[in-house]
């Protein structure tokens, strides 16, 4: 089996994006240089990521924008849809469950846990919250998001792993340790912020640097 930088994987969901605006302006086709333009990326970028999967376009003429979109949302796995389980109701929780793109996309998310007596009972979003330790029990779950604090998150996600979910979204800010087989990621909003503070640092660092020349 091939395995792909994370990178192209990344670009090949900016370049779906991509496909899904044009198609709602009702463009039929897109050149390499276009989708390249609108992601800040060379055009050789841009043919080299999807010669990957396949050839998709015909020289001169571009890509077909309707057949380019169905072939990435293949090669994404967009085309059904996954089972996923939230472990947190807290803030961030409760956020995510809310947002209505992961469901359009095909995430849906049919059950919610959590260890806190408050929230274990209550209903978020048509969902029950139940007890963390009913989690071995949901069954037939293949992703798996975890938005607890970050001392539960190692726990929660071997409870994942034991449950037999493979794909584990990780909102706390730590590395968590998983067998071979089981895909990561991890998104920290606060590493986040601390990247765009650098930057505006250093934008300001210039300009006080200029101002005393």
């Amino acid at each position: 089996m091939k395995r792909f930088s994370e990178s192209t994987v990344r670009r090949l969901s900016h370049y779906y994006r991509v496909l899904e605006e044009v198609h709602a302006e009702g463009q039929r086709m897109i050149s390499s240089h276009l989708l390249a333009e609108r992601e800040d990326i060379t055009s050789a970028q841009v043919r080299k990521d999807l010669s990957y999967f396949g050839s998709f376009g015909r020289r001169g003429l571009g890509y077909n924008v309707e057949h380019l979109r169905t072939e990435i949302r293949a090669i994404l796995g967009l085309d059904r849809r996954w089972r996923v389980a939230l472990v947190g109701a807290g803030h961030i929780g409760a956020a995510l469950l809310a947002y209505r793109g992961f469901r359009d996309q095909g995430f849906d998310v049919v059950a919610v846990f959590d260890s806190s007596a408050e929230r274990v009972g209550k209903t978020l979003d048509e969902l029950v919250v139940q007890d963390i330790s009913k989690l071995p029990e949901c069954g037939d779950i293949e992703m798996g998001v975890i938005a607890t604090p970050v001392r539960a998150a190692q726990e929660v996600a071997d409870m994942l792993v034991a449950a037999g979910v493979r794909g584990i979204l990780n909102f706390a800010p730590r590395k968590l340790r998983v067998p071979e087989g089981v895909a990561v990621r991890t998104v920290d909003m606060t590493m986040e912020f601390e990247s765009l503070s650098f930057a505006l640092s250093q934008t300001r660092g210039k300009s006080r640097r200029r101002a005393g020349e």
